[in-house]
């Protein structure tokens, strides 16, 4: 009996993408579905970094056709492609950067920064070209979490060259001042301050530019909503009423400018005693999920209160890298790819393909 794609789509159908959460015919993950007597090939295309899923979503697939009546040979190719998504409108994309998260927090102490170095380590992890902006020009800290030290070159004289380290392009105006040096700039100092360290940055093929933004609703939180073009926002808290009133606010400003909220997390959530292993919810329980479901986002994942989190990013390796294989390692990459999910799933961005069209007098 011959196979039919038919079958090869109902076969797909009735597997559900472990990251998106939905089927792969719906999601126009499968393509190219070829059928030669008894051998079927198929290629999945993800629109968001998964390096360590593909060989599972692989296999499962592979399986799942070949209990196809009359099928014999497999062939399943999984790959991924990420590509640029709609932003705020009349706001151009940065020239090498395909995607840009914010990542704020009403209040400070909530961990923001160590969630956005986290976040992006896991992104890269997942097989992204990734950089870092740290937006936070009075307390700048992703030096010392990235473990970074030194200037950032100039080869043109205009422009400055991002720094590397773990995988990750970064830039903080902590690269270019001395650590102990206070910031004493009002606004438009500091605005100004990020726009160039946004747009003099040399940034090399980017696929999600991860922007560390400082605590509250203020000048810098503005520019970015009105200069930058931000795919999306993640909302950082903790479980506590008085972070959650704050980190409320955060939300509401990206809602009225305009740029959607692609989910939030919560740290600190449970505390478990290095010693005896007892769990406790120092700072009440539930709040980011609450939140989540008071405003319709979508509740990204908690973390605990672990002193490794601190020692990991005090000492300038991150617990992505510092124990990738660890529990906390594994939440964030889980949120990572959800928050890649979000925004693959987001209108895509054409402004780069179309040719620019110059009329002339002749």
């Amino acid at each position: 009996m011959a196979v039919t794609e038919q079958q090869v789509q109902d076969a797909l159908k009735a597997l559900i993408d472990p990251n998106t959460k939905k089927d792969y015919v719906s999601t126009k993950s499968a393509r190219n579905i070829k059928i030669d007597g008894d051998k079927v090939a198929v290629d999945i295309l993800l629109g968001y970094p998964a390096k360590s899923q593909l060989e599972p979503i692989r296999k499962e697939i592979a399986a799942k056709l070949k209990s196809i009546p009359g099928v014999g040979n497999v062939t399943v190719n999984v790959s991924m492609k990420i590509v640029s998504h709609a932003v705020q409108r009349g706001v151009k994309l940065v020239p090498g950067v395909k995607n840009i998260i914010a990542i704020a927090s009403g209040k400070g102490g909530v961990g923001k920064s160590t969630t956005a170095v986290n976040l992006a380590l896991a992104l890269a992890a997942e097989g992204a070209s990734v950089g870092v902006l740290d937006a936070d020009i009075y307390g700048p800290s992703q030096p010392m979490m990235l473990g970074m030290s030194g200037r950032p070159e100039s080869k043109d004289g205009k422009s400055l060259e991002p720094m590397e380290g773990h995988g990750l392009q970064a830039m903080s105006i902590g690269f270019l001042i001395d650590v102990e040096t206070p910031m004493v700039w009002r606004g438009p100092m500091v605005t100004q301050a990020l726009e160039q360290l946004l747009n003099e940055t040399k940034w090399r093929d980017i696929d999600y530019l991860v922007v560390d933004l400082p605590p509250g609703t203020g000048d810098i939180q503005l520019t970015l909503a009105q200069r930058v073009p931000v795919t999306g926002a993640v909302i950082v808290t903790t479980p506590q009423d008085i972070a959650l009133i704050d980190a409320r606010k955060g939300l509401k400003m990206f809602e009225k400018v305009g740029i959607p909220i692609l989910g939030v997390v919560e740290n600190m959530s449970i505390h478990i005693c290095s010693k005896c292993g007892h769990e406790e919810r120092i700072f009440g329980e539930g709040g980011g999920e609450r939140m989540g479901k008071d405003y319709d986002v979508e509740f990204l994942g908690a973390l605990p209160l672990d002193i490794k989190i601190r020692e990991h990013g005090d000492s300038g390796k991150p617990t992505v890298v510092s124990d990738p294989d660890g529990r906390v390692a594994q939440i964030y990459l889980e949120i990572a790819r959800r928050v890649a999910v979000k925004i693959a799933e987001r209108q895509q961005d054409h402004s780069a393909v179309f040719p620019k069209i110059v009329v002339e007098n002749t």
